[in-house]
């Protein structure tokens, strides 16, 4: 039985040391991790498969390194045929095993390529070298990949990942609308999630159509071309302003969903502007008091590498700087990057844990203690230069409509972190530039010119493809792509050939179970071993699996499993225990059908725990074989089909028809966590989560509190509705230290809105040239204030109160209705997000 995640260390007391660290263990100025930041991955699929059938199911902690696995041999019962063994079985021990056809794994390629930009089939425009930068490729040698890649591939659309992350568009939707006539279906995209099921529509295909202004309610007549001003009249005729525009051009909706819609290398668009992508602002160099520590002495970095050391002092309480190979692999790089930019006073940095980042640290962390402390209107001010800088990277111009482009801003430069054991954590990423990035945009549309120095790499008009920009990162050589938002017309039209894709299985799914099921007895074993594989991805959501090199994550599929990884449990039960897409812990204890089980019996016979269970099949021979049973058919469309079947059939077993709002979002994210849950889709539980809840669960108590003051100014009234169970006490987590504890927060809130008040009036009347209102005015109002809290806290335990201003009984009973219906929603919110602390419902795997 594998054992499950360490434990957290413990914290560990400080101690000072003689360079003037504070450390706990190391040097580098690092104490205990106090938070830790999130992971950042752009990951590509989203995929909702299915676990229906599994009978018992064991979740464990997220992200973590399965243990080694000290497996007795066991004592299994002996076959009743001879069936089950088939014909070619695995040697006795081998020694040298014969070569086994893999799938590569993904290409990358070395720092900074300056070939011609590929995945296009337009003419360049414009090409230009790379330039030289601080501390880039011609500081670090690549690191090693499997192999070189010249060419991008062409990918069809990925949804953004934004810095602000996260993305609410990959949960599982409800439905989407199918057209009535056959659509051609010739590929499916890079993701995979549950299908959309609607009923058909039977409107004729349009390629636009006029969004009609709501105007229920007005004897005003539907306007034919533009949308003006709608007057509302009170009783007496007097108009009432509507809206802020006099006149208002209506909006148009290009029907995506009624186009034709092919796969493939087909054109996707006729013409397409756009802006370019927001590359980050140069580096400021610290204040000249703020220098790390080497041996104790102050080091006079040049910028180039202060700007890196500044990468780590910054994630200097993190639970990354514990990691023996994020500080290994940082080192290793700052030292390049040290090599061509020494120390200005001559210091030679040779050792890691000399080194004393904590002054950084603290200018950081004092740095964000100003940004918070800014009022609301130095926030608001900041926001708004923000977004009109960035408004016209938002959007593009795609066949003459405008349309969201998703993530517009280049990665910053910064420290790799990865997920899970990522071998290359801590290596430098490189600050991207105008010469690494390849534009794609149409013929005849103006060249954007980049926000910072340097010209584009190449210019290219590919139509047939839907990414505006890419470039190579340097750690792992992964094209990096910009496309349009999750919501736009291309990833609308990519989603829909998914889903029809998964649709279509519906039809084929009977046969090929049955032609699998069939081969889980059959005496080649090659068949046997693939037959098996089909049955894991089919009913345990796991993937397809690549082979993996030396200097990536060890995470595996379903065909890269090793023997490591599956224990078997009499009778039928196997455990799976490894990593998978981005480092994610798998841990699941499946009760399996017996002919499964014996074959995992005798594919793991004569192997080593590190040898491969399934031998004799591999990605690409698996996905030829499903394309045999179904044109287009991957393991992708099978998680995709068994999600969507999982995700609609949770949604059945609800009645919903007298349902509230909440109540319906409740059980759609219920049935979205399920399918998350069954998919292996978990997360840590944020840091923040418990804080989050307590807020949540306090403005629950608040609306507990004015509740409870309307009752009993209803009581106050009239002494009746006391028998009325309508109006009983409800109010169990409310007790007297928190009213009193409460009130006194609503004073000072008053208080310092009255001041607040006070404060900007004089403003205003200094600004007309008025009087100033004297401070005896301030202290009458707070004056004021004190006594109406005076009242509170005189009622407390009365059952009585009074209301500011007076309400009729029906207004009050009212009031206390609508709070009720709030509580109940509200209280609906917290009960979700408490039970999705731990799935990640955005997750694309």
């Amino acid at each position: 039985m594998p054992r499950g995640p360490p434990a957290t260390t413990t914290d560990r007391s400080l101690k000072s040391e003689p360079n003037g660290h504070f450390n706990p263990v190391t040097t580098n100025g690092q104490g205990p991790a106090s938070e830790a930041d999130g992971d950042v991955s752009m990951s590509e699929d989203d995929d909702l498969p299915l676990l229906s059938q599994t009978k018992t199911l064991r979740t464990s902690e997220p992200i973590a390194t399965p243990s080694k696995l000290k497996r007795k041999k066991p004592i299994y019962g002996e076959s009743s045929s001879d069936e089950d063994t088939p014909l070619a079985s695995s040697p006795a021990k081998r020694v040298t095993a014969a070569p086994v056809a893999r799938h590569a794994a993904p290409a990358s390629t070395s720092t900074r390529s300056t070939g011609r930009s590929s995945g296009t089939n337009g003419k360049k425009v414009a090409k230009s070298e790379p330039a030289s930068s601080d501390y880039e490729a011609d500081a670090l040698p690549p690191r090693k990949t499997n192999e070189s890649v010249k060419r991008p591939p062409k990918k069809k659309l990925k949804e953004d990942k934004n810095d602000s992350s996260i993305l609410d568009d990959e949960v599982p939707l409800a439905s989407k609308t199918a057209s009535s006539r056959k659509r051609k279906l010739k590929s499916e995209s890079d993701d995979d999630g549950p299908i959309q099921t609607k009923k058909a529509t039977t409107k004729p295909q349009a390629k636009k159509v006029k969004k009609e202004e709501d105007v229920s309610g007005s004897d005003a007549p539907k306007p034919k071309k533009r949308a003006t001003k709608i007057a509302k009249e009170t009783t007496d005729g007097s108009p009432v302003k509507a809206r802020k525009k006099e006149k208002e051009e209506e909006e148009e909706v290009f029907r995506w969903w009624d186009a034709d819609v092919e796969g493939g290398d087909c054109v996707k668009w006729q013409t397409l502007e756009h802006n370019g992508v927001i590359f980050p602002p140069p580096y400021e160099p610290l204040p000249k008091h703020i220098k790390m520590k080497y041996n104790g002495k102050e080091v006079d970095l040049p910028p180039a590498a202060e700007e890196v050391a500044g990468f780590y002092g910054a994630m200097l309480e993190t639970e990354h700087a514990q990691d023996a190979t994020f500080n290994k692999n940082f080192f290793e790089d700052w030292r390049l990057v040290l090599q061509k930019h020494p120390p200005l006073d001559g210091t030679n940095i040779t050792s890691f844990e000399l080194c004393d980042f904590r002054p950084m640290y603290e200018y950081f962390e004092a740095e964000k203690a100003k940004k918070k402390a800014m009022s609301s209107q130095e926030k608001k001010e900041a926001k708004k230069a923000k977004d009109d800088f960035e408004a016209k990277y938002t959007t593009c111009l795609l066949d003459g409509r405008k349309e969201k482009i998703g993530n517009f801003r280049v990665e910053p430069p910064g420290l790799f972190r990865g997920r899970g054991d990522h071998p290359k954590k801590g290596a430098l990423k490189f600050r991207v530039r105008p010469e690494d990035i390849t534009i794609n945009i149409g013929k005849n549309a103006p060249i954007p010119v980049p926000n910072a120095p340097g010209t584009w790499k190449a210019v290219t008009h590919d139509n047939t493809v839907t990414w505006l920009a890419n470039w190579t990162e340097n750690v792992n050589g992964n094209h990096k792509y910009v496309f349009l938002a999750a919501g736009s017309s291309l990833k609308g039209q990519s989603d829909m050939l998914k889903f029809e894709k998964a649709r279509e299985l519906k039809d084929h799914v009977d046969r090929i179970r049955q032609n699998y099921t069939r081969d889980l007895k059959s005496k080649v074993m090659a068949d046997r071993q693939r037959a098996t594989a089909m049955y894991f991805i089919d009913k345990l959501a796991l993937r397809a699996g690549n082979e993996k090199g030396e200097d990536e994550a060890d995470t595996v599929g379903c065909c890269s499993l090793r023997c490591e990884h599956v224990t078997l449990e009499l009778p039928n039960f196997i455990v799976f225990d490894f990593l998978g897409k981005d480092s994610i812990r798998y841990y699941k204890r499946i009760d399996v059908e017996p002919q499964v089980f014996k074959n995992i019996r005798i594919f793991k016979e004569n192997k080593n725990d590190d040898d491969n269970l399934f031998d004799r099949v591999n990605t690409s021979s698996l996905n030829k074989h499903l394309t045999s049973e179904m044109k287009g058919l991957t393991a992708k469309v099978f998680r995709t089909f068994n999600a969507s079947s999982t995700f609609q059939r949770l949604l059945d077993e609800d009645d919903l028809s007298n349902s509230t709002q909440q109540e319906k979002l409740n059980a759609y994210n219920r049935a979205n966590r399920m399918v998350a849950i069954l998919c292996n889709h978990q997360r840590s539980v944020p840091k923040t989560h418990d804080q989050s809840m307590e807020k949540m669960r306090h403005k629950l108590r608040s609306l507990k509190y004015e509740k409870m003051k309307l009752r009993h100014a209803l009581f106050n009234l009239d002494s009746k509705y006391k028998k009325n169970k309508k109006y009983a006490d409800d109010e169990s987590d409310i007790d007297g230290d928190w009213i009193i504890a409460y009130e006194e927060e609503l004073k000072a809130k008053e208080l310092e809105k009255a001041e607040k008040k006070f404060v900007k009036d004089n403003e205003k009347l200094a600004e007309e040239g008025k009087d100033i209102l004297p401070n005896d005015v301030l202290q009458e109002r707070l004056l004021a204030i004190d006594e109406d809290f005076k009242k509170l806290a005189k009622e407390r335990g009365t059952k009585k109160a009074t209301l500011k201003r007076d309400k009729p009984i029906e207004k009050i009973e009212e009031s206390i209705d609508k709070l009720t219906e709030k509580i109940k929603g509200f209280a609906l919110q917290i009960e979700d997000r408490d039970a999705g602390k731990e799935v990640a419902l955005g997750t694309r795997l």
